[in-house]
């Protein structure tokens, strides 16, 4: 079994192959020297830690012995063989395989401006990309982000917390336009504007110059802002070069069956580089960049790659940490044609979205971790049931969902 990719899917694959009985040879080929690690850490604690950031491994190499798992670090792979069951690796080495996962996960969408260079604009996709801008946070350094949704918000937190001065610009007349219900964004908004980010909406960038070593960002209002450093967290590209090249279909990224499957009988893919049919929403093509969709695809692919025949189901779940809030998501809100509010007390809410038919598709949760996880789970599991619940037992907090689970 090889494994493309050492990121979440492709880790939790390797493990969930030996996991279900798989004793053969488990290879991990990934571009980057490291050990398997988490990324969400890199716009939260790698930035606001006292101590200097270390990898938040997933695997560990001790663990990766303990298994029985090769981990080839710092070593591309530059082709596929399908013909051959091969796969090239960039120091001229080639690889055989009899089941092959494609986990390449997504790069970072560069900023596509006048005077965006390399050099101006810093990223975060990688450990070593969050040491470098960590460097750069220091108290009192004026930081732009480009970009309103998760990454560019979080990272607003982030830098706040390291007492950075921050503007945040989003093109579009909302923050977190395309994941979260406005209502949602609102409070979010609020609190970035308490903390002292100024926050730019519906604003373009005509261009970005150098000024005796400061950034000058042009805005499409006329205004001038000069900063110390700019980060762009405009989305993410699914990683699909080496299917491409091997003839895999794409379709907003790699295009796999209900098991994960490509076109290829001996290929798989998981993760954010996949497009998958997903049941719950009538066979809807998503491609999902979250932590859990990566971890559930690494599992499910490692079955599907020893033969199984289930397709894959779970409902897609976000969250996000911005300051003492947390914002959780299951479901597809844009499935939703209303929505029945909760008010969860201690300044949290919860908020219902329901289909055509009353079938509750999607539910959206703002407030401390402690306020929502335990309800936005159980909306998780009567999503994934399919339910019909009554609306006013849904805007009701002293409706226990667990009751409805029941019913």
């Amino acid at each position: 079994m090889v494994v493309i990719g050492a990121g979440e899917a492709g880790a939790r694959a390797a493990m969930a192959l030996r996991e279900n009985g798989f004793a053969g040879r488990i290879t991990i080929l990934g571009d980057e020297p490291h050990s398997p690690y988490e990324r969400p850490p890199l716009s939260k604690a790698a930035l606001t830690d006292a101590d200097e950031p270390q990898a938040a491994y997933i695997l560990t190499p001790e663990r990766l012995d303990e298994h029985g798992i090769a981990h080839l670090g710092g070593r591309a792979v530059t082709a596929i063989d399908r013909a051959a069951h091969m796969v090239d690796l960039s120091d001229g080495e080639r690889l055989r395989y009899d089941r092959l996962l494609i986990a390449t996960g997504a790069r970072a969408r560069k900023l596509a401006v006048a005077g965006a260079t390399p050099e101006s604009i810093l990223y975060l996709r990688s450990f070593d990309e969050a040491r470098a801008l960590r460097s750069r946070l220091a108290p009192g350094a004026r930081i732009v982000i480009i970009g309103g949704g998760f990454i560019g918000l979080e990272l607003a937190a982030s830098a706040r917390a390291r007492g950075a001065e921050v503007t945040l610009i989003e093109l579009a007349p909302r923050l977190l336009a395309r994941a979260v219900p406005a209502a949602i964004a609102s409070v979010m908004a609020a609190r970035h504007e308490a903390a002292g980010v100024r926050l730019l909406t519906g604003t373009g960038i005509e261009r970005i110059e150098v000024e005796e070593e400061r950034h000058v960002i042009q805005l499409s209002t006329g205004e001038r802002i000069v900063c110390d450093g700019i980060v762009a967290g405009i989305g993410a590209v699914a990683e699909t070069g080496l299917a491409e090249r091997a003839g895999l279909a794409i379709d907003n990224g790699v295009a796999v069956d209900g098991r994960l499957a490509t076109l290829d009988p001996d290929i798989f893919a998981a993760g954010d580089c996949c497009s998958f049919p997903h049941p719950l929403y009538d066979g809807r093509r998503l491609r999902l960049e979250a932590w859990r969709n990566a971890q559930d695809q690494g599992n499910a692919a490692a079955r599907a790659m020893l033969g199984g025949s289930d397709d894959y189901d779970a409902v897609p779940w976000f969250w996000s940490d911005q300051y003492e809030l947390t914002l959780q998501i299951a479901g597809l809100p844009d499935e939703g044609e209303e929505t029945i509010s909760r008010d969860l007390g201690d300044g949290a809410r919860l908020d219902f979205h329901l289909a055509g038919k009353g079938r509750l598709v999607a539910a959206s949760a703002i407030g401390p971790n402690g306020k929502i996880a335990r309800d936005v789970r159980l909306a998780e599991m009567l999503i994934a049931r399919r339910a019909h619940p009554d609306r006013a037992a849904l805007a009701d907090p002293d409706v226990k969902l667990k009751a409805l689970l029941a019913g």
